[in-house]
């Protein structure tokens, strides 16, 4: 078969061999190696439908592989490559091992295969279903299978959400991803121990935020000095990631500094349940309340320790902004609407003199918030603080002998307390 390309030259279309591989076919040995089922295997499934291409005289083959992606989305990277040639009109026939490694969701398996290949003069073949669209072989009974396979999912991630209950019921770590800054013992897969070279960025990232720089100066500074970001470390030591490796290496963001400020368990615990899927079939993820996270302490040696990670946290719940003038004020990020209960965000600029820069609420948006438009000059909450802490001072100034009186009696109090 062949295509008419936009200059008009003639085009053999392709034969599409689809191979996917699941994190559910993916399962421990022993040994806590990791390995996929053999007989689902990306290597096997290449092998099977190549030689199936070759005797069957389908020509120009190319694979598109999806590796640890669940059946149950068709929101896959080489898939939706394969689906934009196929809609192009580039591609003549698709071939599957099994209907279970094209997908494992009903709907969209019945509308791709039913309706949109064959609009297209696609030929869907399985070979372990013996299934053949161009021949009708199969087709009949398809849906049948693509219930069952979905099925299938349906029951697979009960069995893993009720393993991960018992585990997190047994005070074990759920998630089996390591932290940037730890990496899985040889001798014991559940357990984390520290990988220093990336652990001292995790240092250096904790000491710069205590030093004042924000997470997106701190990010420049790591892409200044050339460190490797997380996802392109992991790749040059060998450990697979969901994530490919950026063209730009060093390429820090602000987002991936948050996270490790964010991440507890580098002060030594497990943290469990930080988040769930709406369902098996639909892998949007929610993100729970801090106050449901179960937290597991001493479960690795410390990178950071907690005394400093609360600083941090506290400092982050007060984080100030900084302003294009690299103007900032005593009150940023302690600040609070009294109407809404949002931070009053400071504002300066450069048209601004520094007895005009004020404090605006952050939910009034120009107008398009959910809050009045107020706001606070700097000088004048400056002046508002000044006084009431004079006033206080002053205050005990006056009576500082009766407090005196209330502190020795405080302390005899104490006293008297420990000694019963």
């Amino acid at each position: 078969m062949t295509i008419t390309n936009q200059n008009g030259q003639q085009k053999e279309k392709i034969t599409a061999l689809y191979c996917r591989l699941s994190v559910d076919d993916i399962k421990e040995d022993k040994n806590g190696v990791k390995k996929a089922d053999e007989s689902n295997s990306i290597t096997n499934q290449k092998q099977i439908l190549l030689a199936y291409a070759k005797q069957h005289g389908y020509l120009h083959p190319e694979f598109f592989v999806d590796d640890g992606v669940s059946g149950t989305t068709f929101d896959r990277p080489d898939f939706r490559r394969m689906q934009a040639m196929a809609e192009r009109g580039e591609i003549g026939t698709i071939i599957v091992k099994d209907v279970s490694r094209f997908g494992r969701e009903q709907v969209e398996m019945g509308r791709l295969t039913q309706v949109v290949y064959p609009s297209l003069g696609i030929t869907f073949i399985a070979i372990q279903e013996n299934i053949n669209s161009s021949t009708g072989d199969g087709m009949e009974i398809l849906p049948f299978y693509s219930i069952f396979n979905e099925w299938y999912a349906a029951q697979t991630s009960k069995k893993i959400r009720a393993v991960n209950e018992l585990k997190a019921s047994q005070g074990k770590r759920v998630a089996s991803t390591v932290a940037y800054g730890y990496k899985k013992s040889e001798s014991d897969r559940e357990q984390w121990i520290i990988d220093e070279p990336a652990a001292e960025v995790v240092r250096k990232i904790y000491a710069l935020f205590l030093g004042g720089k924000g997470p997106l100066q701190i990010a420049k500074q790591l892409e200044a000095e050339k460190v490797l970001t997380p996802t392109t470390y992991f790749h040059s030591v060998g450990k697979k990631t969901s994530n490919p490796v950026s063209a730009d290496i060093y390429g820090w963001n602000s987002s991936t500094v948050t996270g490790i400020l964010d991440n507890r368990q580098y002060t030594g615990c497990t943290v469990n349940g930080k988040s769930s899927t709406v369902s098996y079939k639909v892998h949007k993820v929610i993100e729970k309340p801090k106050e449901e996270y179960q937290i597991i302490p001493n479960t690795q040696e410390a990178i950071i320790e907690e005394r400093v990670w609360l600083r941090v946290q506290e400092l982050r719940d007060g984080k100030r902004r900084n302003t294009k003038t690299g103007r900032t004020s005593l009150f940023s990020g302690l600040v609070f609407c009294a109407d809404c209960g949002a931070k009053l965000h400071f504002c300066a600029s450069k048209s601004l003199k520094r007895n005009q820069e004020f404090f605006r609420c952050a939910n009034y948006k120009n107008g398009r918030g959910n809050c009045s438009i107020h706001f606070i000059r700097d000088v004048v909450l400056q002046q508002i603080v000044y006084d009431e802490v004079s006033a206080l001072a002053d205050f005990v100034k006056t009576y500082g002998s009766v407090f005196q009186i209330i502190r020795q009696y405080r302390q005899g109090d104490i006293r008297r307390k420990k000694e019963s």
